[in-house]
């Protein structure tokens, strides 16, 4: 699935937010503190042990320059204990392995980064030594969790031990998510190596959401109302109306 991603100063509205169901949430911060400084301060004042990571982006990737309302942003947030991992598209294994540890690099040195969340992830088994090599590459740079954003169930090589902690085996929104079928063989694996990420959410059907990720067996995942070319500048249900005050 091809999907914009970006925090860059967009005109419009912020994140919003709703009910707060309960369960370990992936928190993709893809909003920039400029247009939606509320949104980050939900997040950083949300209780670390529920949060298993947050997704820095600042332009599908770290930027092509430092970004200081970004960083100090971020500072923000490292400073509330929050694990923050750097968010690197890798066009299905299209593009260079080079480019991508460019990326990892990038967020380690700007932002202290200690993981990675590496996005259009092939899910074919041909593409499973590019991934393994920068798996390895990640780790090597100092990120302690990787993250595989397959956005759909890949070939279950990508489950093996060594490359990542946590796949994302489904990103979509809410009408795909109810329909969608599991795979036999992620019931060999710990519920926690499973992420979901689901938008276009409506409120009344967060708490739906939020149970029916747990009954898949996704350990970790996320639920929010937005809805277009990013719904991720939109806050997670996860986070309680009460934290953006």
């Amino acid at each position: 699935m091809a999907r914009q991603r970006r925090a860059r100063h967009h005109p419009g509205g912020g994140m919003t937010t709703g009910p707060v169901p309960d369960g370990r949430l992936l928190v993709p911060l893809y909003v920039h503190p400029a247009v939606d400084p509320a949104a980050w301060r939900a997040v950083a004042a949300a209780d670390p042990s529920r949060i298993t990571a947050v997704v820095l982006n600042l332009a599908d990737g770290p930027g092509e320059t430092p970004d200081g309302v970004f960083s100090d942003a971020v500072e923000e947030l490292r400073a509330a204990g929050l694990p923050l991992i750097g968010y690197t598209d890798t066009d299905y294994g299209r593009r260079p392995h080079a480019a991508v540890v460019a990326d990892i690099l990038t967020y380690r040195q700007r932002h202290g980064i200690n993981g990675a969340y590496l996005d259009q992830v092939a899910t074919h088994p041909g593409a499973l030594a590019h991934y393994r090599r920068l798996a390895t590459a990640a780790r090597a740079a100092g990120c302690h969790t990787v993250v595989f954003g397959h956005g759909d169930h890949p070939d279950p090589g990508y489950a093996e031990v060594g490359l990542a902690d946590l796949l994302v085996t489904f990103e979509g929104d809410w009408t795909a998510y109810r329909s969608m079928t599991q795979p036999l063989w992620t019931g060999r694996h710990a519920a926690s190596r499973f992420c979901h990420l689901v938008y276009d959410v409506p409120a009344d059907a967060a708490e739906d959401a939020t149970a029916l990720i747990a009954a898949r067996r996704a350990g970790v995942g996320c639920a929010v109302p937005g809805a277009g070319d990013n719904p991720w500048c939109t806050l997670p249900y996860g986070l309680a109306a009460a934290e953006l005050t």
